[in-house]
């Protein structure tokens, strides 16, 4: 009974409100309805029906107006608040720069229990993001999930097209960290980082990694953990992006990179033996090769030996 009353108490309120706002409609309304009733049904019937008529006519285009005027409100008031809700999810896209960069990757390792990378080689996850997860996860013994998407090394075009790419904006950076992009280091960097996740797989039981290869060519890098996306790109000049969790963006790029992998070549890490703490040429040759994913011919065991270094030794890019 008492929600009722509130309820009925808040009605009045609102007709009250609008009575207010549209007086000048109102007042015409209950004129025209009022003058035109009595000329319908006054003494002079047939002289009055006319205008009696008219006048409810007009009493009805007022009506009219009134509720266009209604239904006008209500559709400003909607696409207000769809414009406050798009204003409140662009504000959750931070910009970062510089250091805060690393502390946000920092922030987001701590607090996750999977990792997403979608771009080029993965440098930067071989040096710092692998390393540091296994090291939070191996203590508290909890699962971990990687899932790595980056360029086919066996595909020699799109290997030539991302280091044209790199070397866009190599020009921009005063150090160009490992030295000028070529081809040979995109195909080293990308191998380098399947034989990564082979063997920190192998060490951490716990740790599930699945490695994809894609033949397009990526303009941006994607982290995404449990709280946040982390966009970064090599243009030193442009900013990179944050994404929390609970916002729509977040959602949107969960299933744009899933569709992403699922147009990719997934390898069967699982078919491959055991690593070394410090592989030889010989266990690399045979590590890809079981992978089916063979090293070129041309590759000499000074190429196998630098994928080695790139594998477990990485330089952070971040760090100047």
């Amino acid at each position: 009974m008492a929600r009722g009353g509130a309820n009925l108490g808040r009605g009045i309120e609102h007709a009250v409100a609008w009575t207010i706002r549209n007086l000048d409609g109102v007042v015409a309304l209950a004129a025209a309805v009022t003058i035109g009733t009595l000329d319908i049904f006054g003494n002079n019937f047939d002289d009055n029906v006319t205008s009696g008529a008219t006048l409810l006519v007009l009493a009805a285009l007022v009506l009219g107006t009134l509720t266009e005027r209604r239904r006008r409100v209500a559709d400003i008031r909607a696409a207000m608040d769809g414009t406050r809700h798009a204003l409140e999810d662009l504000t959750m896209v931070r910009s970062l720069s510089g250091a805060e960069l690393e502390s946000a990757l920092d922030r987001a390792r701590r607090s996750t229990d999977r990792w997403v990378f979608k771009g080029g080689t993965g440098t930067y996850l071989r040096a710092v993001t692998l390393p540091e997860c296994v090291e939070i996860a191996r203590p508290q013994r909890r699962s971990f999930t990687v899932k790595i998407d980056i360029v086919n090394p066996a595909d020699e075009q799109a290997c030539a097209a991302y280091a044209r790419f790199r070397q866009t904006f190599s020009h921009r950076l005063h150090t160009v960290p490992g030295g000028s992009w070529t081809t040979e280091r995109t195909r080293k960097e990308s191998y380098a980082t399947v034989l990564a996740a082979c063997w920190h797989r192998q060490r951490l039981d716990t740790l599930e990694i699945e490695v994809y290869l894609s033949s397009t060519v990526p303009t941006l890098r994607f982290d995404l953990s449990s709280t946040c996306l982390i966009i970064t790109q090599d243009d030193p000049q442009r900013v990179n992006l944050m994404v929390e969790r609970d916002r729509p963006l977040y959602d949107y790029y969960v299933t744009e990179l899933h569709q992403s992998r699922e147009q990719a070549h997934v390898l069967q890490l699982n078919r491959t033996l055991p690593l070394s703490d410090e592989p030889t040429v010989d266990e690399t040759v045979r590590l890809f090769e079981q992978l089916g994913l063979p090293l070129p011919s041309a590759f000499t065991d000074r190429d196998v030996g630098d994928i080695i270094d790139k594998a477990l030794h990485a330089e952070n890019p971040y760090r100047r």
